[in-house]
């Protein structure tokens, strides 16, 4: 079974969200603290970690961002009550892979998960590059100019989807359907936000005719090879 570990000191949102978990077939494990959530975590073999932005003793911010500096490819689904775009732009550079906004509507939660689950197994063996990007799939290894970057599931997902089509305009349904599993995210700026941190992190900030990821105004994105 897909081991969870939720991390909510909540009770009222931790337990019937448990439940819902093992109703779907996964094992949970609940985490009340940040440092309980971090040494779980970095010492467990879990599949998902949901975590909860306002943890004591250290906030889920500081927790997901000791996780990916230690090397850390654990997807995680932030829970906060706060929702200001400003947060959701930190929540995303501390390396979180999606993001839901408290209160939520169970089922979506629950579509979250099953599409970050989704598209954590489906790794394959296949080498790819296109100019200087080298993405090596079964190691969810992306290097530039020979040099390793380190890139959170979802930006790695979403440079696959269109290095995998380079010289194709891929949709922005068609990403949001392959990387989130829900293109009715549509409305929301979570593919903009993603593509932005993308760029920045494979050094695609350049003058818009020189950069690798073009945007194709009204349809989605093509990756220039």
């Amino acid at each position: 079974m897909t081991a969870v570990l939720l991390a909510e000191d909540d009770e009222a949102i931790a337990t019937p969200l448990s439940r819902a978990l093992g109703r779907e077939g996964y094992t949970v494990t609940v985490a009340q603290t940040g440092p309980e959530t971090l040494d779980m975590a970095l010492g467990g073999t879990f599949s998902l970690l949901i975590l909860d932005l306002g943890l004591p003793g250290i906030d889920g911010l500081e927790v997901c961002r000791q996780l990916r500096a230690k090397g850390s490819s654990l997807a995680v689904l932030m829970l906060t009550a706060r929702t200001d775009e400003v947060d959701f732009v930190v929540g995303l550079d501390a390396g979180a892979d999606d993001y839901v906004g408290k209160p939520f509507r169970l089922a979506e939660l629950m579509a979250r998960v099953r599409a970050l689950m989704r598209r954590g197994g489906n790794a394959d063996d296949s080498v790819v590059e296109v100019g200087d990007i080298r993405l090596e799939a079964a190691a969810r290894r992306v290097l530039v100019g020979g040099t390793e970057i380190a890139l959170a599931n979802k930006e790695y997902e979403l440079l696959k989807v269109l290095i995998d089509r380079a010289g194709e305009v891929v949709s922005r349904d068609v990403i949001l359907h392959e990387v989130w599993g829900d293109a009715d995210l549509r409305g929301s700026k979570t593919l903009d936000m993603h593509m932005s941190w993308l760029r920045r992190k494979i050094g695609d900030e350049g003058p818009v005719a020189e950069r690798r990821i073009a945007t194709v105004r009204g349809v989605g994105f093509r990756f220039n090879n």
